[in-house]
């Protein structure tokens, strides 16, 4: 099947672009402590997207991964150089109009979501094309949605996320650069947070501590990451906020929250 050989659907001219299951990875571009860089969300997006379309493909379904949406609403993140932000609204608008465009030939649109504050948008758009008829959903893929593989996870920047970024380009880590910020649990500072973002809780913009991070455990989140979003997809039912979410037993053990635990 000439298709498999077209994994990204910028690599397809238009007459093999056919009918396939879009995926879109949404990341962001914003701060990630001293040591991450700023496409952080969109790079592990982007490798959960890639692996769900061979999935896809292998399952006998063609699939493709679109450009990413590099940047997202990041408000929170506000106060760090380098950190951009379109805002809930505008990114709402953005995914709309993508969900609109793609459905004029794709089977089905997933949106593969990295970043925590991209919720609010994805939700609000992913039940508007649903409500216009279109084959839409979002899945999440975020650390703290894991549970039960032994791996230590925090909230942003910390040691999850700086694994996971050193398996997939570690040359892009600066180890030496590793420090420790706000490690209360995201439970206990999300007042202070909304109040007055990441820098008035962590001035490094690090929630969590990336020592003891690691390619190994980065590998291992992951993995289990993309069988999560896969078992949603393959299994799961669309929620009130047009996430896919599993039925308790169904694949792996996941969070029923697909924000819970972690800004991203």
């Amino acid at each position: 099947m000439t298709f498999q050989g077209f994994p990204h659907l910028v690599d397809r001219p238009w007459p093999d672009v056919g009918h396939p299951v879009v995926l879109v990875p949404v990341g962001s571009t914003e701060q990630h402590g001293p040591h991450l860089p700023l496409d952080t969300d969109a790079i592990i997006a982007s490798a959960v997207a890639d692996a769900l379309a061979d999935r896809y493909r292998t399952d006998g379904t063609d699939a493709v991964v679109a450009p990413a949406v590099a940047v997202g609403a990041s408000g929170e993140h506000r106060g760090f150089p380098g950190t951009l932000s379109i805002g809930t609204e505008t990114l709402t608008m953005l995914l709309v109009e993508l969900g609109r465009s793609a459905g004029e030939w794709a089977e089905r649109l997933v949106l593969v979501n990295g970043h925590g504050g991209n919720v609010e948008a994805l939700s609000t758009a992913v039940l508007t094309l649903i409500g216009e008829g279109r084959s839409t959903v979002w899945v999440p893929c975020d650390p703290a949605s894991v549970a039960g593989i032994g791996v230590p996870v925090d909230a942003h920047a910390g040691r999850s996320e700086t694994s996971i970024m050193q398996a997939l380009c570690a040359s892009r880590v600066r180890a030496d650069r590793f420090e420790a910020g706000e490690t209360r649990p995201i439970g206990l500072i999300l007042p202070e947070l909304r109040a007055s973002g990441v820098r008035g809780v962590a001035p490094n913009g690090v929630l969590g501590d990336p020592h003891g991070a690691s390619a190994a455990e980065g590998e291992a989140l992951l993995q289990a990451m993309i069988a999560e979003a896969w078992a949603r997809l393959r299994f799961g039912r669309v929620d009130a906020r047009g996430c896919v979410v599993l039925e308790v037993g169904r694949g792996v053990a996941v969070s029923s929250d697909p924000t819970a635990g972690t800004i991203s």
